[in-house]
């Protein structure tokens, strides 16, 4: 059988490219360890077809995205608001800002981390963590949102649940200005940027009783939203919520319909 040396050394050379692949892969997964095959090419400027077979080839599977509820809402009985984005084109920051409440069940007690995140950035502006699933929890985010932001939306988002319904979250955020939108009841999926951050924070997080203790699982999370803010690509915007807001507060971006 006549051998080709040409056939050969091109297929060690693409072996050789595939091994050296599968390193930047492996390092990327080191610092993003959801990274699926298309965020890995956004992160390593490689197209995701290649991505996808070096992958499949040597076998590297990032964490998957396990389907879980997380939602701990007790709706209010009559609410008299309604779904004000369910046909709204957001077209720029701080015009709808939603927010969301999970919990966190560690060493034998729940703890709840309320977040609110901007739907035209994705970015997470505002976020508290705390023992009690009430009011407070909601306006210590509301709070800091506006202080990192230091303006509010033009319209707030969340489910019917009591905590959002309280008639101090209510007075605070008309007290502002804002317009308060619900989504149906029973409807997560009207609010679901919410139950989508939430969805993939978790599974990204891991196990919450790897820590010793509440101070060490605060300061992970505040960590882990940081990361999500700053150096986590999205899907969406093929880059870091943060880096978005940056380039479009820069005009470096064409505004984009949500």
């Amino acid at each position: 059988m006549k051998i080709s040396y040409k056939h050969l050394n091109r297929r060690s050379k693409r072996e050789e490219k595939d091994l050296d692949l599968k390193q930047q892969i492996e390092a990327a997964h080191r610092f993003h360890p959801a990274y699926g095959h298309r965020r890995l090419a956004w992160h390593l400027g490689i197209n995701h077809k290649r991505i996808l077979r070096v992958m499949h080839k040597f076998g590297i599977k990032p964490p998957r995205r396990k389907i879980r509820r997380h939602y701990c809402t007790r709706s209010v009985f009559h609410c008299p608001f309604t779904n004000l984005i369910k046909n709204l084109t957001v077209i720029g920051i701080n015009q709808v800002w939603c927010s969301d409440v999970s919990y966190v069940f560690f060493q034998g007690r729940f703890w709840y981390l309320a977040t609110i995140e901007d739907i035209f950035t994705r970015q997470v502006v505002g976020f508290a963590f705390g023992r009690h699933h009430d009011s407070r929890l909601v306006l210590a985010a509301l709070k800091m949102a506006i202080l990192i932001t230091g303006t509010v939306s033009l319209i707030f988002h969340s489910d019917q649940g009591t905590e959002f319904m309280a008639e101090a979250v209510i007075n605070f955020l008309q007290s502002k200005g804002v317009k308060i939108s619900v989504s149906d009841k029973a409807s997560p999926w009207q609010n679901g940027y919410k139950e989508s951050f939430f969805g993939r924070f978790k599974d990204e997080f891991g196990d919450v009783n790897r820590f010793n203790s509440i101070a060490e699982l605060m300061e992970e999370i505040y960590s882990q939203i940081r990361y999500y803010n700053q150096d986590r690509i999205h899907t969406a915007l093929k880059m870091p919520p943060a880096v978005y807001a940056a380039k479009v507060s820069e005009n470096r971006l064409p505004k984009r319909g949500t």
